[in-house]
């Protein structure tokens, strides 16, 4: 595990549990995906606009949902502020503002240009 004090772990915990009930009140909510149904075609567009934002919007939180349970979890394996792809302590900066990361800023970046899936491909050839 990365070099993080008790303290700043267990604050931590509790704001990655904040986070996970935040989010599963959230998902919870789907009354923005109902099919509506009106006379008029353009409400009709609107409607759908709305239901594929609300839907946009679920399967963004149900990620991020996934990305706290999965950092909740690695602070019970003992693993949490280490990077899954470097192994390399995950600064407490980054830890502090984003709590479910699983990347050092230098690989997030790599992932975001997606320089891992580039290598994943590189390997199965």
């Amino acid at each position: 595990m990365a070099t993080t004090t008790k303290p700043e772990l267990n604050r931590l915990r509790a704001a990655l549990k904040a986070k996970q009930k935040e989010l599963l009140g959230g998902l919870r909510n789907r009354e923005g995906i109902a099919i509506e149904h009106a006379a008029d075609d353009v409400d009709q567009v609107q409607f759908a606009a709305e239901r594929e934002i609300t839907i946009a919007k679920l399967n963004l939180d149900s990620a991020l949902l996934r990305n706290v349970r999965a950092a909740l979890r690695r602070m019970t394996e003992g693993h949490y502020g280490a990077c899954l792809h470097c192994e390399e302590a995950i600064g407490p900066k980054r830890l502090a503002a984003v709590p479910w990361t699983s990347y050092c800023i230098e690989c997030q970046s790599a992932a975001d240009r997606g320089e891992f899936e580039e290598q994943q491909a590189g390997a199965r050839e």
